[in-house]
């Protein structure tokens, strides 16, 4: 099978329908997303839809998608994220602020395959950062695969079963590929759709084919431009705006 695996859209429909056009003429049987659909962007009812309308779809709540639906606090937010997460708030509709408040929290397992969460397996809200984050994920896996969104950057790290150690590799540039090897242990992050923070300001994803066992990672263009002028439309803060085009 060929799973789309993306994550971190955050109302930002241009890299969303950058992303299905890519898409079109590619064969995808099923569909992975990692969480955080709303917050910073300006067309959250828009991206939430289209996420909706993808079927079959596999889906975990992000952070963002729980301050939106009420289900967490926005203390922890800074006061760029909160005053997103306030405007959001009042521009959803609410057919799809239920949507949000009943995804499911992860980590959750996909076709008995591979496991997917928001942050990481043993925290949802956990950011992995580096080696040693990945470590203490590594312990609570069951099954050599994990895809994680949060952090906005394509890595992925590795365990061999027995040994002592965790390799991570940055997916740096606009395409890469990983062959999954036997006997190691995969946490792989296919980077932000909408809002990029590796300085790359292409929406990234990735496609994990389950029979050739590779995981592709893409970068692709969108219009950055339309994007940031809805964000000024709607005044919400001018730096979710201004970080789109340096991909921070």
């Amino acid at each position: 099978m060929r799973y789309l695996i993306f994550s971190d859209i955050h109302g930002n429909l241009e890299a969303l329908n950058a992303l299905l056009k890519f898409i079109q003429k590619r064969k995808i049987d099923h569909y992975i997303c990692l969480g955080d659909l709303v917050g910073y962007g300006a067309s959250p009812n828009e991206t939430i839809q289209k996420v909706r309308n993808l079927k079959p779809l596999s889906i975990i709540r992000g952070n963002h998608d729980k301050a939106v639906s009420g289900a967490d606090s926005i203390e922890t937010f800074n006061p760029i994220a909160a005053a997103a997460i306030h405007w959001t708030q009042m521009k959803i509709v609410k057919k799809n602020a239920d949507f949000l408040a009943h995804l499911k929290k992860g980590p959750q397992v996909v076709h008995e395959q591979f496991t997917i969460c928001h942050g990481s397996p043993f925290d949802e809200d956990y950011y992995i950062f580096g080696e040693f984050d990945a470590a203490e994920a590594f312990d609570y896996l069951k099954l050599p695969l994990c895809f994680f969104g949060h952090t906005h950057f394509p890595f992925v790290y590795t365990s061999a079963s027995g040994r002592t150690g965790v390799e991570g590799t940055f997916m740096e540039g606009n395409s890469n590929e990983v062959k999954l090897e036997r006997g190691l242990t995969y946490l792989v992050n296919p980077g932000s759709v909408g809002q990029p923070r590796d300085r790359n300001p292409r929406a990234a994803f990735a496609i994990y084919d389950s029979d050739a066992r590779t995981i592709r990672f893409h970068r692709i263009d969108y219009d950055i431009e339309d994007s940031k002028k809805k964000i000024y439309k709607e005044n919400l803060p001018p730096a979710l705006a201004e970080r789109l085009s340096l991909g921070i």
